[in-house]
């Protein structure tokens, strides 16, 4: 299958081929797999004075008007799923199941969950006398990561659509194609143009203007913290808006009561799935002291048990996503064997037969607080293994950072564990190994980030308030 042209923006309805273009590199093989268009100031600029002049007609049309739009958007998303997915494959990573499974699938997922809450959401609603309306913030940057590029960029466009807001869309470089790929659904689905707006290119050359241009009224950013900082920073002196969400460095804690066995595969196997390139996966595994061997014998067994290989043979896990995030992989567990964890499975060692950026999945004991493995966001298939005397201190090593995204609790006692859940200072927790909800809000503390994605708590992201004092008169 053909992979999508990435060497043209799409601004004001229109594809513009760029002046310059650099590689997509295939992280399991090195190689170059296509081009991608490397925009300027003078493209962000035209792209969002482009998403200006569209949003008066767009922030005043009806629901329905959007939501016929925004269907046909989420049915060429499922029609085209397994192109979506080839092309993740082909520009991250992703192996064939996940890459044609959850990762193309995030699309149709955030979409319908637009389309089934808002034929109802409340734009309007009396308080007293005095009208409340909800309206569309104006025009938007959306800034995507690399890790579940679909998943990202549906969660911020599904949306800022549904809200009434125009948009200007800039994918990570390293993962343009699925992007691409949207673009020309929504000109084939019909959407007014300069509603949606797509630049490529990196952060350092368009960042500054997409995240400051006077024009712009709220930037969603996920990606770094680093970034995030600078993003925020840069967008502060025009009073923007900003959503973000960042990285994590999340907890696992396991009761005293739970099944050990249960709760510690199924720890291994979701810190390492994506190749443990997502900002909510529970890196830090905290057991009760005395069950610490144990537990590394129940995780090095499993991590051993999991393939690595090249993503169309369908391993477990793929190579991490470029050259630059292989590197820091693998310094976080040199330096953490150097600093004296213990090494249970895995390491630095590239698996047998493969030249890609792959990592063996790795599971490291005996960590303490102190180690940089402990408190860094390594952001690949590496788990850190600690122990812990009471659940007053499994508690306090899990709060002991500076991310807040998510965090983890198993116990046979549900009512215990959401006890331990409720001192947790983030924004998510999983009991007993439930999965995320698309109606739920997806989003953390403190350098974890701002805001909430995903269901109604996104949508509100994206709207104003509005009181109009009189307005409800005789509704009340």
């Amino acid at each position: 299958m053909a992979l999508p042209d990435a060497t043209r923006h799409f601004i004001d309805g229109e594809w513009i081929q760029a002046e310059r273009t650099a590689p997509v590199i295939n992280p399991a093989t090195t190689q170059e797999v296509a081009r991608v268009a490397m925009g300027s100031a003078a493209d962000a600029k035209r792209a969002i004075d482009a998403a200006a002049r569209a949003f008066p007609a767009w922030s005043q049309t009806s629901v329905d008007e959007r939501l016929a739009i925004i269907g046909r958007i989420n049915q060429a998303l499922k029609d085209r799923s397994d192109e979506i997915g080839d092309a993740i494959m082909a520009e991250m990573g992703a192996p064939f199941s996940l890459a044609r499974g959850a990762q193309a699938g995030s699309g149709p997922q955030h979409f319908d969950e637009i389309l089934r809450l808002l034929p109802d959401f409340a734009f309007e609603e009396p308080l007293g006398s005095t009208m409340l309306r909800r309206e569309p913030i104006g025009v938007c940057t959306l800034i995507t990561p690399w890790n579940w590029p679909m998943n990202q960029i549906a969660a911020k466009v599904a949306p800022a659509l549904a809200a009434g807001c125009t948009m200007v869309l800039k994918p990570s470089e390293l993962a343009p194609l699925d992007a691409t790929i949207l673009a020309e659904i929504v000109e084939e689905a019909g959407l007014p143009a300069g509603v949606f707006n797509l630049v490529h290119g990196t952060g350092g050359d368009l960042g500054d203007t997409l995240t400051g241009h006077p024009k712009v009224d709220m930037v969603s950013f996920t990606g770094s913290t680093r970034a995030g900082i600078a993003i925020g920073q840069n967008a502060a002196r025009s009073i923007k808006r900003v959503a973000l969400e960042l990285g994590g460095k999340s907890a696992v804690i396991v009761l005293e009561d739970a099944d050990l066995e249960k709760a510690v595969s199924n720890a291994v196997a979701s810190c390492m799935f994506n190749s443990g390139q997502s900002c909510n996966a529970g890196t830090r595994l905290l057991v009760p002291a005395a069950r610490q061997k144990e537990a590394q014998e129940i995780a090095g067994r499993v991590a051993r048990n999991l393939t690595v290989g090249m993503p169309q043979d369908d391993a477990d896990l793929g190579p991490v996503a470029n050259e630059a995030q292989y590197g820091r992989v693998i310094t976080h567990i040199e330096q953490a064997i150097v600093d004296g964890a213990t090494l249970v499975a895995g390491g630095s060692e590239k698996p047998d037969g493969l030249t890609g950026y792959f990592v063996a999945p790795t599971v490291l004991g005996d960590v303490t607080t102190d180690m940089r493995v402990a408190t860094d966001e390594v952001f690949g298939p590496v788990l850190a293994i600690m122990g812990y005397d009471d659940i007053d201190q499994a508690v306090e090593i899990a709060n002991d950072s500076e991310y807040g995204l998510s965090g983890y609790v198993w116990g046979s006692d549900i009512d215990a564990a959401a006890k331990v859940a409720a001192r947790m200072r983030t924004g998510m927790v999983h009991l007993n190994g439930s999965v995320l909800d698309s109606k739920a809000p997806f989003g953390g503390y403190r350098k974890s980030g701002n805001g909430r994605e995903w269901g109604v708590h996104g949508l509100l992201e994206f709207l104003e308030v509005k009181s109009v004092y009189g307005g409800a008169k005789g509704k009340a």
